[in-house]
């Protein structure tokens, strides 16, 4: 397993529920390891497996759930 951590803005505050309701159905999917609200309540933090996604899943996975996000900053983890 090879872990990456990825983090997106949010272009715009997202209602808590549906914020927390998309959140629990990415972490539903095979390969989204973690994703959680940063502190700045501004932005995601999201681990995957990159042996099983690559970045640009990711995002469309996150877009699905339609969460309004910017382009990532990739770290290793």
């Amino acid at each position: 397993m090879t872990k990456v951590e990825l983090r997106y803005k949010l272009l715009h505050k997202v209602a808590d529920e549906k914020l927390m309701d998309a959140i629990s159905r990415v972490h539903g999917v095979y390969g989204m390891l973690r994703v959680s609200l940063e502190p700045s309540l501004d932005g995601l933090a999201v681990e995957y497996d990159a042996s099983r996604l690559n970045q640009l899943e990711v995002e469309e996975i996150l877009r699905q759930q339609n969460l309004p996000i910017e382009s990532a900053n990739e770290f290793g983890a």
